[in-house]
């Protein structure tokens, strides 16, 4: 698994905040992906609510069976409702896809806006570094950093947020050397207004863009590798429901009962369809082309 593509370059002359929306409302991919995004957000915040069973409550009596008016989605092998367990699970992906990215924003982007901004030894030891974590594989670098943390839901947020920072380490250290050519940046330190002043009022806003695309495109990335780490048993520990250690536990009895699978694996495809589809289009608005 690797890290999305860089978003592209976006201008560095500040953006009309309401032509922005503008063109976002215009971009179909932009609202299908939010569509989707948005119906995932309304499943997991009121999650107790639609759920028809408890996630975690054993039916002994109903063991792995078929989609019914009873149980929409079938059982699974302990006799629980799959719909509830689908519903709940959606709370450890969703989270583990924005806490993951706000974690890589956070340490990324300050990081990377330093390395443009300054240059030099600044820009070489923070590039290295960033280099460095690129060069091992995404996932493989996530597992290992879970397996080093431990089992859990928020150790494996946390490594899949360290894992990411560095691809926003690259946007933000590109973005910025653009800014920095700018006309109004110079006449900033002409005017000797400090370097955060500088960094904080006149390149952070005018790298934003960029970086909102590159978030958006990596969370599909993180959704997909908070399944695969609770697939390993490193992500949500059982038996609070998890897509990916769902999978895991279906994979026994894809014979029997496929729908074990079926539906958690369908699940986690709409969420990065509908997160990629979002990208894309907050990009084409973004960074208008023409």
């Amino acid at each position: 698994m690797t890290l999305p593509a860089t978003a592209p370059t976006a201008a560095p002359a500040r953006a009309n905040s309401r032509s922005g929306l503008g063109r976002i409302l215009h971009e179909p991919s932009a609202l299908i992906g939010a569509a989707i995004v948005l119906f995932f957000v309304v499943i997991a915040v009121f999650a107790p609510l639609i759920a028809p069973y408890e996630p975690n409550s054993p039916d002994w009596m109903a063991i792995r069976e078929a989609p019914s008016a009873a149980h929409w989605f079938g059982t699974d092998d302990l006799g629980r409702d799959v719909l509830s367990r689908v519903i709940f699970g959606t709370r450890a992906s969703l989270s583990a896809g924005i806490v993951s990215v706000a974690v890589a924003v956070l340490i990324g982007l300050p990081f990377g806006m330093l390395a443009g901004y300054f240059g030099r030894f600044t820009d070489m030891a923070i590039s290295r570094l960033a280099d460095a974590l690129l060069a091992c594989p995404f996932l493989v670098l996530a597992i290992a950093l879970a397996a080093f943390l431990g089992p859990s839901l928020e150790n494996a947020m946390i490594a899949i947020g360290i894992s990411a920072m560095p691809i926003f380490v690259r946007v933000a250290r590109a973005q910025t050397l653009v800014v920095c050519t700018e006309d109004y940046i110079a006449a900033a330190r002409s005017q000797g207004i400090g370097h955060v002043a500088i960094l904080t009022g006149q390149i952070l806003p005018n790298i934003l863009p960029p970086i909102v695309v590159q978030a958006t495109l990596t969370m599909a990335i993180a959704v997909l590798a908070e399944a695969s780490l609770a697939f390993l048993g490193l992500g949500q520990l059982p038996p609070a429901p998890s897509w990916g250690s769902m999978l895991d536990v279906a994979r026994q009895f894809l014979g029997e009962a496929p729908w074990m699978a079926l539906w958690p694996g369908l699940a986690i495809i709409a969420v990065v369809v509908g997160f990629n589809l979002l990208g894309d289009g907050l990009n084409d608005a973004l960074n208008p082309r023409d």
